[in-house]
């Protein structure tokens, strides 16, 4: 039996509520559907943060977003990387296991460029911010930049730097801009930030230009024979929500709605792409965070809840910020199943070192081992057919837009800070000491977050951080 090729969409702000499998009813996702039918869905799945940056950190390193330079809210699209060269990542993985590897779409982890005067920003000095309004006249696009893809385990990378509404307005190849950006972009839609684009850039083509790339890329290696690991990150559902004609109009919840439907339709070309070897492949789709509902592209989220009964939006430390969905399908893996279990997009790293080394695997000697290493937690045995639920005794950790760390053990959930962290009013304020105010939810009885147990739980959530100390060397007030 061949290796199995693997492929991670990462949408872009798509809520746990936007899927019709996960109970939309105004976004039809025929792809996605489908491939919950043939694998596995979670319910209880969750980004590390409830913003881009880290939790792409997590999943691409299988590490807390804390242990990276960024402590709290995101990189923009000029800031530099936040993976160490050093850093093990998931690319590194399949690279060494003899594996293709490519990543294509929205990278947000940091690149290192270079200034005009030849100086570069390092994101490991001290006292490092990011700079999410940085505007990109001052770098020298010429010269390729360092601290990305192509230095992190990926061969071949195509895509952008940030968010869509974030400069440089242009696409990148290998590590270097395509079509020098260096004109101003003046037809800024919504959310974008003033910036330099290249010539004839088109918001609405990212996606799709992104998704053919990707799949003449899957194509190639299809063709040779070679097992691949196809990383593809979308732009969509992000603001500002500018879905190509063909979509518009395509869901009854408006231009984000639309833009669900692009990254279905986008997951539809990978698979195609896939051909027969889809059966040979195991398919990871999630999403960052949960989905903003501030914005006046979010529509109308009373008629379309894009985060389900869950309270909050992204960026918030409650339920919405970072619970997202999650599907997993594959060879020799459970088909049609909804499964429970607490896990996190950091695991995603160790359980396809699980699932792609060893005996179980069902592959014989010939199977690379990966590497195993970082805070994940696998959850191959929550996929394999033959394997039931994983213990639930786990303390996991996540952090909202400001870093306030929110910690969950089975239905008990401790928030370390006084408000929502993120967009949603009261956004409070940080306090990891645990011995300030805080917030408690019993999730079994109250999963939207309605009844706050701090003064009576509060022992409780002590013994977590003090717990989660010992298990990760997270040291309390140093963020």
């Amino acid at each position: 039996m061949a290796q199995p090729n693997v492929v991670v969409v990462l949408a872009d702000d798509l809520g746990w509520g936007d899927l019709s499998c996960y109970g939309a009813e105004r976004i039809n996702t025929p792809n996605l559907d489908s491939l919950a039918q043939c694998g596995v869905r979670f319910t209880d799945s969750h980004a590390s943060s409830a913003v881009c940056t880290p939790s792409r950190y997590s999943l691409m390193t299988g590490s807390y977003p804390w242990r990276s330079p960024l402590k709290s809210g995101v990189l923009g699209g000029l800031d530099p990387a936040i993976i160490g060269a050093e850093e093990a990542t998931l690319a590194k993985d399949f690279q060494e296991a003899g594996y293709a590897t490519g990543a294509f779409g929205k990278w947000h982890m940091g690149l290192d460029w270079t200034a005009l005067d030849g100086s570069k920003r390092d994101a490991f000095a001290t006292n490092f911010t990011a700079q999410m309004q940085g505007h990109g006249r001052d770098i020298n696009y010429e010269v390729p930049f360092t601290g990305g893809p192509t230095d992190l385990g990926f061969e071949h990378y195509f895509g952008i730097a940030g968010s869509l509404d974030m400069p440089p307005y242009c696409f990148l190849d290998h590590d270097r801009a395509v079509g020098l950006p260096l004109e101003e972009k003046t037809d800024l839609v919504t959310s974008q930030r003033p910036g330099l684009q290249s010539p004839g850039w088109r918001d609405d083509a990212v996606d799709t230009t992104v998704v053919a790339k990707a799949a003449e890329w899957i194509t190639q290696q299809r063709q040779v024979g070679q097992p691949f690991f196809a990383y593809v990150a979308t732009a969509a559902p992000h603001r500002p929500c500018v879905p190509p004609e063909f979509i518009q109009g395509s869901s009854n919840a408006g231009v984000r709605g639309d833009g669900v439907v692009l990254v279905d339709w986008m997951v539809g070309q990978l698979l195609e792409a896939l051909g027969e070897d889809r059966e040979n492949t195991i398919f990871i789709f999630t999403s960052d965070n949960g989905a903003p509902t501030m914005f006046p592209e979010d529509g109308d989220v009373e008629v379309h809840r894009p985060n389900g009964p869950w309270r909050g939006q992204k960026a918030d430390a409650w339920e919405a910020g970072h619970r997202v969905p999650l599907i997993v399908a594959g060879p020799g893996l459970k088909a049609g199943e909804v499964c429970t279990d607490l896990v996190s997009l950091m695991d995603v790293r160790a359980t396809l070192a699980d699932l792609l080394s060893g005996p179980e695997a069902g592959v014989e000697a010939e199977k690379p081992q990966f590497t195993r290493m970082a805070d994940g937690v696998s959850f191959a045995r929550a996929l394999a057919a033959d394997s039931s639920s994983m213990a639930d005794s786990r303390i996991l950790g996540h952090q909202a837009f400001d870093g306030t760390l929110v910690l969950r053990s089975g239905p008990g959930k401790a928030i370390f800070g006084t408000g929502s962290g993120g967009f949603s009013e009261p956004v409070g304020a940080p306090d990891d000491t645990g011995r300030g105010a805080g917030q408690f939810y019993n999730l079994d009885t109250d999963p939207t977050e309605t009844t706050n147990l701090w003064a009576e739980k509060n022992n409780k959530a002590l013994d977590m951080i003090e717990t989660f100390e010992r298990s990760t060397g997270f040291i309390r007030g140093t963020r």
